[in-house]
């Protein structure tokens, strides 16, 4: 059946009418909650300063960056920075480095806060729960120079505390921060320790959000703990653990640099060589801004990639996704 002109024209109109009224039912609730929006105008300002009005520092990549011309006025070169880092053999290295230490990070220090999450909701004793709680949060608040310290210290051949046990057992002294063996354990150890505790608390957050009714349902029916946490508490913080590893998947290339750095020296350069510390040597130490940002700018590409496709996947699996 053919829509005549004047149908045609009556369908526009309530379209514009249906996005008038969206609009004007938007404008009302934001000045209904207009308190809520004046709170998030720092928020704004600091990621448009600091962090969008910067991205136009992005040319740099695609540019003979010289100090001189400033960024808009260098030479424009095209793709030869991203030419030039695929055709390094250190590239590789890096890229295979930070690629296997973000999937250790992802197997094994993901969970950890969950598991702690969900011991700590089944612990009845307000204070006890109170207390471990303080206890697991600490270690995020000591900066990573200090840990570094202390585990280069712990962790010495000549006076550690660990080398010092394995000698009076009649073994010998090792330089673990020198083996590239034990490097990733030392990382993903370290890792666990100081984040795991305030990973926790967005957790324990989405597990007050669960109805009391249903543990006590379950309990009627002769539910125990781990039945309770099993088919109760994981299944209503499973939306929440979701999103978390969608995030989790969007940083995939980013290790953290003052962990690694610490840590990193002259021996185990190999396996610890990641994204951070390589544009760090390239750009700050080197002066190779150009090429630095070529780096950088190909690690963002691959965390939105993954970002975007982890999305899509969850979305696929009937997960609510971040988008």
């Amino acid at each position: 059946m053919a829509i005549t002109g004047k149908g045609i024209q009556s369908v526009e109109r309530s379209k514009y009418m249906n996005t008038k009224s969206k609009f004007r039912n938007g404008w009302e609730y934001v000045k209904k909650k207009k308190n809520f929006y004046i709170m998030l105008i720092p928020a704004i300002l600091y990621f448009l300063v600091f962090h969008y009005a910067p991205m136009y520092g992005i040319l740099i990549a695609f540019k003979d960056f010289s100090f001189k011309k400033g960024i808009l006025g260098s030479d424009w070169i095209g793709l030869e920075n991203f030419i030039y880092m695929f055709r390094l053999e250190n590239f590789y290295m890096v890229f295979k480095n930070s690629l296997t230490l973000s999937i250790l990070r992802i197997a094994f220090t993901f969970p950890i806060p969950i598991i702690l999450a969900l011991f700590l909701n089944d612990i009845k004793n307000a204070r006890y729960q109170k207390t471990l709680q303080t206890l697991f949060y600490l270690p995020h608040f000591v900066s990573w120079v200090v840990i570094g310290g202390i585990l280069v210290n712990f962790l010495s051949p000549v006076d550690g505390v660990l080398n010092n046990l394995i000698t009076i057992f009649g073994g010998e002294p090792v330089y673990f921060l020198a083996e590239n063996k034990y490097f990733y354990p030392i990382i993903i150890l370290s890792s666990i320790w100081k984040e795991s505790g305030w990973g926790t608390i967005i957790y324990l957050a989405a597990i007050t959000g669960i109805s009391s009714e249903l543990y006590e349902a379950a309990r009627i029916d002769g539910a125990n703990k781990f039945q309770c946490m099993r088919y109760i508490t994981f299944p209503g913080i499973r939306s929440t653990v979701v999103t978390m590893l969608i995030l989790r998947l969007g940083s995939v290339m980013n290790n953290g640099f003052e962990q690694i750095f610490v840590l990193q020296n002259a021996r185990n350069l190999t396996v610890s060589e990641v994204f951070e510390t390589y544009t760090y040597r390239l750009g700050l130490l080197s002066g190779r801004y150009s090429f630095a940002t070529t780096v950088g700018l190909f690690t963002a590409v691959i965390n939105i990639i993954l970002l975007v496709g982890s999305n899509w996947i969850s979305k696929k699996l009937g997960e609510e996704g971040l988008f």
